[in-house]
């Protein structure tokens, strides 16, 4: 790692360039590969007609033990790699959304939501079966095994009454069986949960995966069912959201990164009904939701923490979140149940520095709005929407 000091150029934008060596706060965390993009270098800008190997704003990834997947969002797509990719830029072997690797367009292109997409986001193999937030269409799609070929219809789908509905909260009222905008999910011990962030709440369902229509069981963030205010109509408090967006969490904890606020709020056991939450990153106090910035010593911080990820136990547990406007990935050894602030930070030469690609040029190990993020063991993929790519991240 390199300490880098301010200096501005002809134009008048800070920059910034080696002065001498620093601490190392990374931890050990490297990146491996990237998928998308090409880097070192300048931004690229994804060509008219994209291919299977480019992505065009990614927000969601998933890594797991036998598939790589990516909600490619601009393109309003998803991509799988079955097994783990080898090489920087690989392309993927499949593609859902669209009928080909070169189609973009929401819907299938204008085919149709039947098969088609409008910016997925979240993105989750559970159990061998594929899920994605489609999330401006406002349902959940399920496949009940991964595909194997492109172009495949989903066998479920959530929030919506059929194939070809897409309107916010079903036209409607919103309810516990709707959505608005939902981002994110997770499977957290028995339950799966959705970050409703339209509807300002997370539902879970006990018993994992539910059936179509199903409502869910827990409403979180709002006082009922049909309600879906910001902060409950008020301001800030532990038992409200302004923008969730995405899950994480073990049998004993569930965390909901409530980018809105600026803070990573924490129910340990998991809430079977609303209820306020008991742990807060990110923020001095439940009342709090300014964002921060800039300024020296920022580890306990944040400005929009679009995700979040939790592996491991023990001594080895450790978690990660996106913070998205800071465009860095902060990492603690442990859960911070004290909300001290993190032990390590990526793509930044430390904890006051924040700026995109930090000030210069594309590198393989800078951030630009990373927006999702999926920690496994040693390795942390993110979705680094602003580079147009994927990053993967190993710790040695």
């Amino acid at each position: 790692m390199t300490r880098y000091t301010v200096r501005h150029n002809i134009g008048g934008r800070p920059a910034l360039v080696d002065t001498a060596p620093a601490t190392d706060l990374s931890g050990g965390w490297s990146p491996e590969l990237w998928l998308g993009a090409p880097a070192p270098g300048g931004l690229a800008l994804p060509p008219a007609l994209p291919s299977m190997a480019w992505m065009y704003s990614p927000r969601g990834v998933f890594l797991g033990p036998d598939h790589l997947v990516v909600a490619d969002s601009g393109n309003h797509r998803v991509l799988v790699w079955h097994g783990y990719p080898d090489r920087d830029e690989q392309p993927a072997d499949i593609v859902l959304g669209q009928p080909d690797g070169s189609t973009e367009g929401k819907a299938a292109g204008g085919r149709g939501p039947e098969r088609g997409m409008n910016l997925p986001t979240g993105v989750l193999v559970h159990d061998g079966r594929l899920i994605v937030a489609d999330a401006w269409h406002h349902r959940i799609l399920i496949w009940d095994q991964v595909p194997q070929t492109s172009d495949v219809a989903p066998d479920l789908i959530l929030g919506q009454p059929d194939a070809v509905s897409v309107a916010p909260n079903q036209g409607t009222t919103c309810s516990a069986s709707t959505f608005y905008w939902p981002f994110g999910i997770a499977v957290i011990g028995s339950a799966f949960w959705v970050a409703d962030t339209g509807n300002r709440r997370a539902l879970g369902w006990n018993g994992g995966i539910p059936e179509p229509g199903r409502p869910a069981d827990i409403v979180l963030g709002q006082p009922d069912a049909t309600a879906r205010s910001e902060n409950r109509g008020g301001t800030a408090g532990p038992a409200s959201f302004r923008w969730p967006h995405d899950l994480a969490g073990r049998d004993d904890l569930l965390l909901v990164a409530d980018a809105g606020d600026h803070r990573i709020l924490g129910w340990s056991p998991p809430p079977t009904a609303d209820r306020p939450a008991e742990l807060l990153l990110g923020q001095p106090d439940f009342a709090a939701s300014e964002e921060w910035p800039y300024g020296p010593h920022t580890g306990a911080r944040f400005r929009f923490p679009y995700a979040i990820g939790l592996d491991g136990a023990g001594p080895t547990e450790r978690l990660a979140i996106a913070d998205t406007a800071n465009n860095r990935i902060l990492l603690w050894d442990g859960m911070p149940t004290d909300g001290r602030a993190a032990d390590h930070v990526l793509a930044q030469p430390d904890f006051g520095s924040n700026g995109e690609n930090r000030w210069t040029s594309v590198q393989r190990d800078t951030l630009c709005w990373p927006y999702g993020l999926s920690l496994r063991g040693d390795r942390l993929a993110v979705a680094d929407s602003g580079n147009n790519r994927v990053v993967i991240w190993r710790r040695a």
